[in-house]
């Protein structure tokens, strides 16, 4: 390799792989730890079911008879989260180690977290968890599967089945009702029917959990399920709890002509199946919520603003404007981060004006592509195209215009500045912001290329009202 290379970028599944086997091998050394100081220890939960899989676990967890006084001392940099509960969280270099004592659970009072816990062993432990596929203990010396829930059989059968009874587990914790949806669209699993009957009975109790955890689940629900993730939502009862806005979308019907697929929950739902996320965002886990986000809501005002003409045609005139506004309010009430409101919002305003590109002015235009995120604002239009009337005019020609500005800065750094004026003898205001912006028109429209050009331009157009003499 020449001196001045650089190595080529590991592919992404090896690059997975390292990771999910440099996150087990820590798991595996706290494992160790535990037992060589006389404690039982074993993985459990998602790491071992994805396992059996053939997936890559997102993190592994360790359960443990020692107590957590007695896992801190074994290991004094835990974190104590959740020692009451006999949780601690071992911080690695490749991701933390969650440790939890074996445990049986008290009453649940509060719909989230027991009174008191009885710390136990492995079959007493399965017996408190939500569902069986998450009930399972991995032996990390010989790779033996305890399973005390029969949870073998329902990862056979492809079935997410709450452990013990489905009301139960719920009435412990309400949010185990949507991550039994999340489960279902994650896994590609059915949900037994015992427990889908009591996720359907008990979906309002899905409004007494806390918005940053409810979002936390809708995410993950958005990202691996999509348009079925919503569907599953709507048919369990929890869309009309979480998203009444979207669930109005039922039954609002459009255009056939643009919109054959049918009313615009139908179109919404395909849209998320068509979002592609582009590559070069690959890896920014906050590009790819925000992208899922915006599909879901771009058409959110669509029923406040449906009219129908004398004629019988079919209009949601303002729908992105309105949609911008209700997008804010929904993702605050979810306690999403300023810059996803943010992001979401500018992608739904600009979903109905993208469709007017060949007929803007160049410098409109060049404006337009050279807003942030437009790898964003393609995909969503992709995907809104996609699941409606199929044309990609669009999509091609500010493809087009992307390419012809691959070698130079789609809007070029300003050819003046408002402390240039002020030099010039212009008064900071509002008319100073005017100029500013009729020069930048003028260079995005190649009218003008330099500063020189530019003063005399805003010398001739803009004179000073204390100007006597012609200016050069």
């Amino acid at each position: 390799m020449p001196p001045d290379a650089s190595p080529s970028p590991m592919p992404l599944a090896e690059a997975t792989a390292a990771a999910t086997a440099a996150r087990r091998s820590e798991a595996l050394e706290v494992a160790r730890r535990l037992r060589a100081a006389g404690h039982e220890a074993l993985l459990c939960g998602g790491a071992v079911r994805d396992g059996l899989m053939g997936r890559a676990p997102a993190d592994f967890d360790v359960a443990t008879s020692a107590t957590p006084e007695q896992g801190a001392v074994l290991f004094p940099e835990a974190v104590l989260i959740g020692a009451q509960f006999g949780v601690l969280i071992l911080p690695r270099a490749h991701g933390d180690v969650e440790l939890a004592s074996f445990r049986a659970d008290g009453l649940y009072v509060d719909g989230r977290r027991p009174e008191e816990i009885v710390f136990s062993d492995p079959p007493t432990d399965a017996q408190r968890r939500d569902f069986t596929v998450n009930g399972l203990f991995e032996d990390p010396e010989t790779g033996e599967i305890l399973d005390y829930v029969d949870g073998l059989a329902d990862i056979g059968r492809r079935l997410v089945r709450a452990i013990g009874d489905p009301a139960a587990r719920f009435e412990e914790d309400h949010l185990r009702i949507l991550r039994a949806v999340r489960f279902a669209v994650q896994l590609d699993f059915a949900l037994d029917p015992a427990t889908s009957d009591a996720v359907r009975r008990l979906a309002p109790l899905v409004a007494e959990v806390s918005a940053e955890r409810v979002r936390d689940e809708l995410v993950k629900i958005l990202r691996f399920g999509r348009g079925h993730g919503l569907r599953l939502l709507r048919d369990h009862g929890l869309l009309e709890v979480l998203l009444p806005e979207i669930a109005v979308m039922q039954g609002v019907t459009q255009p056939a002509m643009w919109h054959p697929e049918g009313d615009v929950f139908v179109h919404t739902c395909l849209v998320l199946d068509g979002v592609r996320v582009p590559p070069e965002r690959a890896g920014d886990p906050d590009a790819e919520r925000d992208l899922f986000l915006a599909a879901l809501l771009h058409d959110v005002a669509k029923p406040p603003t449906r009219t129908v003409d004398p004629d019988g045609r079919i209009r949601f005139n303002g729908h992105d404007k309105l949609g911008v506004g209700m997008s804010e309010a929904i993702l605050a009430r979810l306690k999403f981060p300023k810059r996803t409101v943010e992001r979401v919002g500018a992608l739904i305003e600009a979903h109905i004006q993208i469709a007017s590109t060949p007929q803007m002015r160049r410098s409109r235009l060049r404006r337009f592509l050279g807003q942030d995120d437009i790898d964003l604002h393609l995909a969503l239009h992709e995907a809104d195209c996609g699941a409606s009337h199929g044309r990609r005019e669009i999509l091609t020609f500010c493809r087009e215009q992307l390419a012809v500005f691959a070698d130079e800065p789609i809007v070029p750094p300003p050819l003046l500045m408002g402390g240039d004026l002020i030099a010039l003898g212009y008064k900071p205001g509002p008319a100073m912001g005017q100029i500013l912006r009729w020069v930048q028109d003028r260079q995005l429209e190649g009218e003008i290329d330099d500063r020189d050009e530019a003063v005399r331009r805003v010398r001739k157009e803009f004179p000073r009202a204390d100007d006597t003499q012609p200016h050069a």
